[in-house]
């Protein structure tokens, strides 16, 4: 039995406290509070370092939490309104995030980036910071250093503020659990600078370097964004030779998809754009992952595909065509980009003069880390129905929230491909 005030269950019940276990979803919906919370600060955290803030995510980070403690709260009920409250105020911090992010780089634009090497010493940064990255890129510019981005980094080539330096060259490897063997195989070296960062192996971690939040005991760990270490150690490495690789596109912000509304209803009402799917979310390592590439894969020609985050690495090298000029996998960039999606799917529904749930949209997500979580506690709070999450139920969602996620919101656990998605499409 749980006892809500040591935080542990205990067989028989808790002897000291005496209010155990009755009521395993309370523990449950804090444990999804508490994720949603580290994803919502998180953005917070980006949107910080670039100038802009908002009182009201921080004075509900503050409370929100302290309900958590113990001997606070045991209210099932209104911890579900504070964990779609949640997915509300990740909503507003995503938002800040974009208009951050637009404000000092520029609005993303459609770009066309190599998967393949061009010959010098390079650099490979991975994580989320954008002005890291940034900040690198000035740091390195003229001294015979090209940046590779990996991960979710991959974005950073739409930003005109980015993509305006020559030697922001090439996406290396794709989501953060190949990390191990993909860091080996580049000769470079390497920064990281958020979250999603694995422990290295001996063979390159006298190459990797960590800066802001991240950090890697025995790991080199840069302060106040001063790279000129991570620069001496990038000249002194074997240099990267010309390679081919294939292009792949990203920078489709919300702005430009909107430009295709016209178009893009034309061809709903015209029956050549049948349905769209977003697929993509946080990468789960392992065999169950290759569900999202297989389900990519057999999505019918006139159906467009919407993608974000490193989830996207899972199907991004396949070639959809287009339809009528329009890209069939539209990449939408970082997880914080979900807010591009939710700003198409709503002008979407404006313009057909319908709600949400009745447009030809379907979600296939992928979750792993808290930002996941709370991205997906943001769609709950917009009341979308009918998310399909995978490869696995979180643990933490014990069995008596999750009937109620799926009774209240019709959120289903993935299946098989085929079988997803003609249960979608009939």
């Amino acid at each position: 039995m749980f006892c809500y005030q040591c935080s542990q269950t205990m067989p028989g019940g808790c002897k000291v406290h005496g209010v155990c276990g009755k009521d395993e979803d309370v523990a449950s919906l804090q444990d999804i509070l508490i994720f949603g919370l580290k994803g919502i600060a998180a953005y917070n955290y980006h949107a910080k370092r670039l100038g802009f803030s908002d009182a009201k995510i921080d004075s509900f980070i503050n409370e929100a939490l302290f309900t958590t403690l113990t001997n606070v709260n045991f209210d099932a009920d209104r911890f579900i309104e504070y964990v779609l409250k949640a997915g509300q105020m990740n909503i507003k911090a995503m938002e800040i995030l974009d208009r951050a992010h637009t404000a000092r780089f520029g609005f993303p634009q459609v770009t066309k980036v190599s998967t393949g090497a061009k010959e010098g010493h390079g650099i490979l940064v991975t994580g989320h910071d954008l002005l890291d990255l940034y900040e690198l890129i000035k740091q390195t510019e003229g001294k015979g250093i090209n940046i590779y981005t990996h991960g979710e980094m991959l974005p950073a080539h739409s930003y005109p503020e980015l993509k305006k330096f020559k030697h922001l060259v090439a996406n290396w490897g794709g989501a953060w659990a190949k990390q191990r063997e993909e860091f080996d195989d580049f000769p470079g070296a390497i920064l990281a600078t958020t979250n999603c960062v694995l422990l290295p192996k001996d063979s390159y971690r006298d190459r990797l370097f960590t800066c802001s939040v991240a950090g890697i005991k025995g790991v080199k760990h840069i302060k106040n964004m001063d790279f000129s270490d991570l620069i001496k150690k990038a000249q002194s490495l074997s240099r990267l030779k010309n390679k081919e690789g294939i292009t792949i596109l990203t920078g489709f912000h919300y702005r430009n998809v909107l430009e295709l509304t016209d178009k893009l209803i034309s061809l709903i009402k015209d029956g050549k754009i049948r349905h769209f799917f977003l697929i993509g979310g946080c990468d789960t390592p392992g065999k169950k992952g290759e569900y999202y590439r297989e389900f990519a894969r057999i999505v019918p020609k006139d159906c467009l595909i919407l993608t974000l985050a490193c989830g996207k690495y899972r199907f991004n090298d396949l070639d959809f065509g287009e339809i009528e000029g329009i890209p069939r996998l539209i990449d939408l960039g970082q997880c914080n980009n979900a807010y591009s999606a939710i700003e198409i799917v709503k002008a979407l529904a404006e313009a057909l003069n319908t709600d949400v749930n009745s447009l030809p949209v379907s979600l296939v997500l992928t979750w792993f880390e808290q930002k996941a979580v709370a991205i997906l506690l943001s769609l709950l709070a917009l009341n979308i129905k009918g998310i399909y999450i995978g490869p696995v139920a979180p643990e933490f969602i014990s069995k008596g929230v999750f009937n109620v996620l799926r009774d209240k919101f019709d959120l289903r656990l993935i299946s098989q491909s085929e079988k997803d998605l003609q249960e979608i499409l009939k």
